[in-house]
Protein backbone atom coordinates (compact mmCIF):
# COMPACT_ATOMS: atom_id res chain seq x y z
CA UNK A 1 0.00 0.00 0.00
CA UNK A 2 2.82 2.33 0.91
CA UNK A 3 4.50 1.87 -2.55
CA UNK A 4 1.52 2.15 -4.64
CA UNK A 5 0.68 5.49 -2.57
CA UNK A 6 4.76 6.61 -3.61
CA UNK A 7 4.31 5.82 -7.00
CA UNK A 8 0.75 7.82 -6.86
CA UNK A 9 2.33 11.07 -5.35
CA UNK A 10 4.82 10.72 -7.67
CA UNK A 11 2.57 10.90 -10.55
CA UNK A 12 0.99 13.51 -9.06
CA UNK A 13 3.32 15.57 -9.06
CA UNK A 14 4.49 14.99 -12.42
CA UNK A 15 1.28 15.88 -13.72
CA UNK A 16 1.42 18.81 -11.59
CA UNK A 17 4.84 19.84 -13.14
CA UNK A 18 3.84 19.67 -16.75
CA UNK A 19 0.22 21.59 -16.10
CA UNK A 20 2.70 24.34 -14.22
CA UNK A 21 4.79 24.35 -17.81
CA UNK A 22 1.93 24.37 -20.04
CA UNK A 23 0.03 26.96 -18.01
CA UNK A 24 3.62 29.19 -17.97
CA UNK A 25 4.08 28.67 -21.78
CA UNK A 26 0.41 29.54 -22.41
CA UNK A 27 0.38 32.98 -20.35
CA UNK A 28 4.03 33.45 -21.69
CA UNK A 29 5.31 36.18 -21.86
CA UNK A 30 3.76 38.31 -18.97
CA UNK A 31 6.14 40.69 -18.79
CA UNK A 32 8.85 42.51 -20.91
CA UNK A 33 11.52 40.21 -22.38
CA UNK A 34 14.97 40.93 -22.13
CA UNK A 35 17.62 40.51 -25.62
CA UNK A 36 21.09 40.84 -24.31
CA UNK A 37 23.56 42.36 -26.95
CA UNK A 38 27.34 41.67 -26.84
CA UNK A 39 27.68 44.57 -28.94
CA UNK A 40 27.50 47.95 -29.55
CA UNK A 41 24.29 49.54 -31.13
CA UNK A 42 24.25 50.01 -34.79
CA UNK A 43 25.83 47.18 -35.50
CA UNK A 44 24.68 43.89 -37.03
CA UNK A 45 23.76 41.99 -34.20
CA UNK A 46 22.19 45.12 -32.66
CA UNK A 47 20.63 45.45 -35.95
CA UNK A 48 18.79 42.11 -35.96
CA UNK A 49 17.98 41.92 -32.49
CA UNK A 50 16.02 44.65 -32.44
CA UNK A 51 14.05 44.06 -35.89
CA UNK A 52 13.10 40.42 -34.57
CA UNK A 53 12.72 42.05 -30.86
CA UNK A 54 9.82 44.67 -32.41
CA UNK A 55 8.29 41.52 -34.29
CA UNK A 56 8.25 39.38 -31.11
CA UNK A 57 6.59 42.30 -29.24
CA UNK A 58 4.12 43.15 -31.31
CA UNK A 59 3.06 39.64 -31.54
CA UNK A 60 3.47 38.67 -28.04
CA UNK A 61 2.02 41.47 -26.60
CA UNK A 62 5.03 42.39 -24.31
CA UNK A 63 8.36 44.23 -25.38
CA UNK A 64 11.32 42.37 -26.24
CA UNK A 65 13.83 45.09 -25.17
CA UNK A 66 17.20 44.95 -26.36
CA UNK A 67 19.99 45.90 -23.97
CA UNK A 68 24.03 46.32 -25.25
CA UNK A 69 26.32 45.16 -23.22
CA UNK A 70 29.81 45.33 -25.14
CA UNK A 71 32.77 43.99 -25.08
CA UNK A 72 35.01 40.87 -25.33
CA UNK A 73 33.88 39.86 -28.46
CA UNK A 74 30.15 39.24 -27.05
CA UNK A 75 31.57 37.24 -23.79
CA UNK A 76 29.87 39.85 -21.51
CA UNK A 77 26.62 39.56 -23.05
CA UNK A 78 27.08 35.67 -23.23
CA UNK A 79 27.48 35.27 -19.66
CA UNK A 80 25.33 37.19 -18.36
CA UNK A 81 22.95 35.02 -19.69
CA UNK A 82 24.43 32.23 -18.87
CA UNK A 83 24.33 32.78 -15.07
CA UNK A 84 20.06 34.45 -15.78
CA UNK A 85 17.27 32.29 -14.76
CA UNK A 86 16.11 30.36 -17.21
CA UNK A 87 12.36 31.58 -17.04
CA UNK A 88 12.14 32.65 -20.74
CA UNK A 89 12.83 36.31 -19.71
CA UNK A 90 16.53 36.65 -20.96
CA UNK A 91 17.60 35.99 -24.46
CA UNK A 92 20.96 36.35 -26.22
CA UNK A 93 21.48 37.86 -29.50
CA UNK A 94 25.06 37.00 -30.74
CA UNK A 95 27.21 36.70 -33.86
CA UNK A 96 28.90 33.11 -34.84
CA UNK A 97 32.24 33.70 -33.03
CA UNK A 98 30.75 34.48 -29.42
CA UNK A 99 29.74 31.02 -29.82
CA UNK A 100 32.20 28.68 -32.01
CA UNK A 101 35.38 31.05 -31.48
CA UNK A 102 35.40 31.83 -28.20
CA UNK A 103 35.62 29.48 -26.41
CA UNK A 104 38.78 28.41 -28.57
CA UNK A 105 40.73 31.27 -28.43
CA UNK A 106 39.94 32.84 -24.58
CA UNK A 107 41.38 30.77 -21.79
CA UNK A 108 39.64 32.73 -19.30
CA UNK A 109 35.54 32.10 -21.03
CA UNK A 110 33.00 31.48 -17.86
CA UNK A 111 30.18 29.69 -20.51
CA UNK A 112 30.56 27.11 -22.00
CA UNK A 113 27.88 27.61 -25.23
CA UNK A 114 26.74 23.72 -25.61
CA UNK A 115 26.51 23.42 -21.82
CA UNK A 116 24.87 27.23 -21.05
CA UNK A 117 22.70 27.47 -24.01
CA UNK A 118 19.78 26.20 -25.80
CA UNK A 119 19.83 27.23 -29.49
CA UNK A 120 16.47 28.70 -31.16
CA UNK A 121 17.74 29.63 -34.48
CA UNK A 122 20.07 31.79 -36.86
CA UNK A 123 18.30 34.72 -38.23
CA UNK A 124 21.03 36.00 -41.04
CA UNK A 125 23.97 34.40 -42.36
CA UNK A 126 26.75 36.38 -44.43
CA UNK A 127 29.04 35.47 -46.37
CA UNK A 128 32.65 37.19 -46.64
CA UNK A 129 34.06 38.78 -49.87
CA UNK A 130 37.60 37.83 -50.93
CA UNK A 131 38.82 41.11 -52.75
CA UNK A 132 41.34 43.07 -54.03
CA UNK A 133 42.11 46.81 -55.10
CA UNK A 134 41.88 46.77 -58.97
CA UNK A 135 44.09 50.31 -58.88
CA UNK A 136 46.97 49.16 -57.08
CA UNK A 137 48.89 47.85 -59.27
CA UNK A 138 50.43 44.86 -57.46
CA UNK A 139 47.01 43.13 -57.79
CA UNK A 140 45.72 45.19 -61.13
CA UNK A 141 45.81 41.32 -62.63
CA UNK A 142 44.69 39.20 -59.38
CA UNK A 143 41.17 38.23 -61.02
CA UNK A 144 40.41 35.35 -59.52
CA UNK A 145 41.50 33.07 -56.62
CA UNK A 146 43.68 31.03 -59.02
CA UNK A 147 45.11 34.27 -59.40
CA UNK A 148 45.91 35.23 -56.30
CA UNK A 149 47.15 31.84 -55.66
CA UNK A 150 49.89 31.96 -57.82
CA UNK A 151 51.19 35.49 -56.98
CA UNK A 152 50.86 34.17 -53.89
CA UNK A 153 53.31 31.51 -54.52
CA UNK A 154 55.47 33.20 -56.99
CA UNK A 155 56.69 35.54 -53.43
CA UNK A 156 56.22 33.50 -50.35
CA UNK A 157 55.70 35.27 -47.63
CA UNK A 158 55.32 38.86 -49.20
CA UNK A 159 51.22 38.92 -49.68
CA UNK A 160 49.78 40.93 -46.68
CA UNK A 161 46.06 40.45 -46.39
CA UNK A 162 44.08 42.73 -43.51
CA UNK A 163 41.28 41.60 -41.19
CA UNK A 164 39.50 42.88 -38.66
CA UNK A 165 41.68 41.61 -35.85
CA UNK A 166 43.38 38.26 -34.64
CA UNK A 167 41.10 35.55 -34.70
CA UNK A 168 38.24 37.69 -35.70
CA UNK A 169 36.20 35.30 -38.83
CA UNK A 170 38.08 37.11 -41.80
CA UNK A 171 41.58 36.41 -40.47
CA UNK A 172 40.45 32.99 -40.17
CA UNK A 173 39.08 32.57 -43.82
CA UNK A 174 42.06 33.78 -45.49
CA UNK A 175 44.26 31.80 -42.85
CA UNK A 176 41.89 28.48 -44.13
CA UNK A 177 42.31 29.62 -48.02
CA UNK A 178 46.41 29.67 -47.22
CA UNK A 179 46.12 26.26 -45.86
CA UNK A 180 44.16 24.33 -48.26
CA UNK A 181 46.21 26.43 -51.21
CA UNK A 182 49.60 25.95 -49.13
CA UNK A 183 50.68 29.25 -49.56
CA UNK A 184 51.81 31.87 -47.23
CA UNK A 185 50.66 34.75 -46.16
CA UNK A 186 51.26 38.40 -44.05
CA UNK A 187 48.69 38.94 -41.79
CA UNK A 188 47.86 43.01 -40.87
CA UNK A 189 45.13 42.94 -37.89
CA UNK A 190 43.34 46.36 -37.93
CA UNK A 191 40.72 47.13 -35.42
CA UNK A 192 37.54 46.09 -36.91
CA UNK A 193 36.21 45.24 -40.29
CA UNK A 194 35.76 48.90 -41.63
CA UNK A 195 39.30 49.64 -40.93
CA UNK A 196 40.11 46.73 -43.02
CA UNK A 197 38.26 47.74 -45.65
CA UNK A 198 39.75 51.60 -45.26
CA UNK A 199 43.27 49.45 -45.61
CA UNK A 200 42.80 47.67 -48.51
CA UNK A 201 41.28 50.81 -50.00
CA UNK A 202 44.22 52.54 -49.43
CA UNK A 203 46.58 49.92 -50.89
CA UNK A 204 47.97 48.80 -47.35
CA UNK A 205 47.43 45.33 -47.83
CA UNK A 206 46.92 43.35 -50.97
CA UNK A 207 43.41 41.61 -50.01
CA UNK A 208 40.80 41.29 -47.40
CA UNK A 209 37.81 38.78 -46.62
CA UNK A 210 35.54 42.00 -46.39
CA UNK A 211 31.85 42.12 -44.94
CA UNK A 212 29.27 42.24 -47.17
CA UNK A 213 29.64 46.18 -47.20
CA UNK A 214 32.31 45.59 -49.72
CA UNK A 215 29.14 45.01 -52.44
CA UNK A 216 28.77 48.56 -52.72
CA UNK A 217 32.16 49.18 -53.58
CA UNK A 218 32.76 45.87 -55.42
CA UNK A 219 29.77 47.37 -57.88
CA UNK A 220 31.60 51.06 -58.50
CA UNK A 221 34.15 49.09 -59.45
CA UNK A 222 36.37 50.24 -56.43
CA UNK A 223 36.93 46.81 -55.71
CA UNK A 224 37.30 43.69 -57.16
CA UNK A 225 35.71 40.73 -55.83
CA UNK A 226 37.20 36.90 -56.47
CA UNK A 227 34.99 34.94 -54.50
CA UNK A 228 32.89 34.36 -51.89
CA UNK A 229 33.36 32.44 -48.79
CA UNK A 230 30.26 30.95 -48.03
CA UNK A 231 28.50 27.57 -49.98
CA UNK A 232 26.59 29.35 -52.03
CA UNK A 233 26.78 32.43 -54.24
CA UNK A 234 25.52 35.54 -53.00
CA UNK A 235 22.35 36.98 -54.11
CA UNK A 236 23.66 40.39 -54.72
CA UNK A 237 27.12 38.97 -56.91
CA UNK A 238 25.70 36.24 -58.73
CA UNK A 239 28.35 36.10 -61.44
CA UNK A 240 31.13 35.96 -57.97
CA UNK A 241 32.09 31.99 -57.64
CA UNK A 242 32.22 30.55 -54.29
CA UNK A 243 35.89 29.27 -52.86
CA UNK A 244 34.78 25.73 -53.35
CA UNK A 245 33.48 26.89 -56.75
CA UNK A 246 37.14 28.22 -57.26
CA UNK A 247 39.01 24.74 -56.48
CA UNK A 248 38.69 24.37 -52.67
CA UNK A 249 35.77 21.76 -52.01
CA UNK A 250 34.32 22.00 -48.64
CA UNK A 251 35.29 25.74 -47.74
CA UNK A 252 32.61 27.28 -45.79
CA UNK A 253 32.90 30.28 -43.29
CA UNK A 254 29.59 32.68 -42.78
CA UNK A 255 29.08 35.51 -40.21
CA UNK A 256 25.84 34.46 -38.92
CA UNK A 257 23.33 36.24 -36.18
CA UNK A 258 21.19 34.13 -34.30
CA UNK A 259 19.34 34.00 -30.83
CA UNK A 260 19.52 31.60 -27.73
CA UNK A 261 18.24 31.04 -24.39
CA UNK A 262 19.85 29.74 -20.80
CA UNK A 263 19.77 25.98 -21.27
CA UNK A 264 17.07 24.98 -19.08
CA UNK A 265 14.57 27.40 -20.08
CA UNK A 266 11.45 25.09 -20.60
CA UNK A 267 10.75 23.77 -23.61
CA UNK A 268 7.01 24.99 -24.63
CA UNK A 269 8.59 28.76 -24.27
CA UNK A 270 11.69 27.51 -26.26
CA UNK A 271 8.99 26.23 -28.98
CA UNK A 272 7.25 28.85 -28.86
CA UNK A 273 10.00 31.47 -29.46
CA UNK A 274 11.62 29.92 -31.66
CA UNK A 275 8.40 29.42 -34.02
CA UNK A 276 7.99 32.98 -33.63
CA UNK A 277 11.40 34.05 -34.84
CA UNK A 278 10.94 32.21 -37.83
CA UNK A 279 7.57 33.39 -38.76
CA UNK A 280 9.30 36.60 -38.74
CA UNK A 281 11.96 35.75 -40.56
CA UNK A 282 9.58 34.42 -43.63
CA UNK A 283 7.79 37.75 -43.19
CA UNK A 284 8.60 39.66 -46.49
CA UNK A 285 8.44 42.96 -45.04
CA UNK A 286 10.88 41.78 -42.00
CA UNK A 287 12.36 39.56 -44.05
CA UNK A 288 12.92 43.03 -46.65
CA UNK A 289 14.66 44.65 -43.51
CA UNK A 290 17.05 41.55 -42.54
CA UNK A 291 18.05 41.67 -45.91
CA UNK A 292 20.46 44.66 -45.19
CA UNK A 293 22.07 42.65 -42.98
CA UNK A 294 22.81 39.20 -44.99
CA UNK A 295 20.74 36.44 -46.44
CA UNK A 296 17.79 35.60 -43.95
CA UNK A 297 18.54 31.86 -42.83
CA UNK A 298 16.38 29.88 -40.38
CA UNK A 299 17.04 26.59 -39.00
CA UNK A 300 15.24 23.78 -36.81
CA UNK A 301 17.16 24.18 -33.20
CA UNK A 302 18.87 20.93 -34.00
CA UNK A 303 20.22 22.08 -37.20
CA UNK A 304 21.55 24.70 -35.18
CA UNK A 305 23.43 23.21 -32.51
CA UNK A 306 24.56 20.62 -34.95
CA UNK A 307 25.99 23.37 -37.07
CA UNK A 308 27.51 24.96 -33.63
CA UNK A 309 29.24 21.76 -33.46
CA UNK A 310 30.73 21.55 -37.16
CA UNK A 311 31.67 24.85 -37.28
CA UNK A 312 33.22 24.95 -33.64
CA UNK A 313 35.96 21.93 -34.54
CA UNK A 314 36.55 23.40 -37.83
CA UNK A 315 37.30 26.59 -36.74
CA UNK A 316 39.40 24.92 -34.01
CA UNK A 317 41.15 23.12 -36.38
CA UNK A 318 42.01 26.02 -38.27
CA UNK A 319 43.62 28.30 -35.00
CA UNK A 320 45.59 25.01 -34.01
CA UNK A 321 47.48 25.12 -37.12
CA UNK A 322 47.93 29.26 -37.84
CA UNK A 323 48.55 29.14 -33.84
CA UNK A 324 46.24 32.49 -34.18
CA UNK A 325 46.49 33.87 -30.47
CA UNK A 326 43.49 36.54 -29.38
CA UNK A 327 44.22 40.46 -28.63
Amino acid sequence: MQRTARLLALIAGLCAAALTTEALAQKYPSRPVKIMVGFSAGGPVDVVARIVGDRLGNKLGQPFVVENRAGANGMIAAEGVARADADGYTMLACNSSTITLNKTLFKDIRYDPEKDFAPLTTVVSAPLVLVVNPENPKTADIKTVADLVAAAKAAPGALAYGSGGNGNLAHLAMELLAQKAGIKLIHVPYRGGAASEVGILAQEVLAVFDPLSAVPLVKAGKLRALAVSSAERLPALPDVPTVAEAGYPGFDISFWVGFFMPKTTPAPILQTLHQEIVTAAKDPAVADKLGSQGVVSVLSPADYAAKIAKETKELAEVVAAANIKAE
